[in-house]
């Protein structure tokens, strides 16, 4: 499975001294399956840092977790057990101990407007009837790794630079254009109009779909099919 952290940097390797107590699954390296989840806290947590923030990849191998006999918690949906699960490492003030003795936890994330919600119902403000009445789903996902055995499980993708996908992206893009100009006798707006307004488009600008990987004749194949010209 393909995950994401979201961060100020790039993660190399990842240490779990440096992660704070008191986070929704307790201590840990937290990842999620959502590309735009992770571009959201990297942004974010790059404001912080004043850097444009940086969406690091993993792949997490479940068999792996599986074979190595790892303790795992899973979440389905935000329930009065998964409340109860996160009120108790919110509030665990130990330091150094979890409140628990899982090695990877995966389920929903408390947002900002989740995390008021939490807020007053730790303090007694509502109910927990109350919170998971007014609660509305948002999809959402993490997984947090909590202990050293379970980072076995996860590898640092080999993936390029966002600024380097960028490049190869355009550099496509013009070659497309131009065949485009050769082939069909059309002028630049008109290739133009076709490329960026096409599917095939879309589908390269999707850094998930690795189109970026493939020769431009083969995304430029993909075009003409998708637009139903002679090829």
């Amino acid at each position: 499975m393909k995950v994401y952290h979201g961060s100020y940097t790039a993660i190399d390797e990842i240490d779990l001294n440096f992660c704070e107590i008191g986070k929704d699954f307790g201590r840990g390296f937290y990842v999620t399956n959502l590309r735009k989840q992770a571009e959201f806290w990297a942004i974010r947590k790059g404001k912080s840092r004043q850097t444009a923030g940086t969406v690091t990849e993993f792949e997490f191998d479940e068999d792996i977790a599986e074979a190595m006999e790892l303790k795992i918690l899973k979440f389905e949906n935000y329930d009065d057990k998964w409340l109860d699960f996160v009120v108790l490492n919110r509030t665990n003030n130990l330091i150094k101990h979890q409140a628990h003795d899982y090695d990877i936890i995966e389920g929903p994330i408390a947002d900002d407007r989740i995390n008021e919600q939490i807020k007053d119902y730790i303090v007694g403000l509502i109910s927990k009837e109350q919170f998971l009445n007014e609660l509305i789903y948002n999809p959402s996902h993490q997984i947090c790794f909590c202990t050293t055995q379970s980072l076995q499980a996860l590898t640092l993708s080999k993936t390029l630079p966002k600024a380097i996908i960028d490049r190869t992206t355009r550099l496509i893009g013009n070659d497309i254009i131009q065949a485009l100009m050769t082939d069909y006798e059309v002028n630049e707006i008109e290739a133009a109009d076709k490329y960026y307004t096409s599917n095939t488009y879309a589908q390269l600008a999707d850094e998930v779909t690795e189109f970026y990987k493939k020769n431009w004749t083969e995304i430029y194949t993909l075009l003409k099919q998708e637009l139903k010209l002679e090829i």
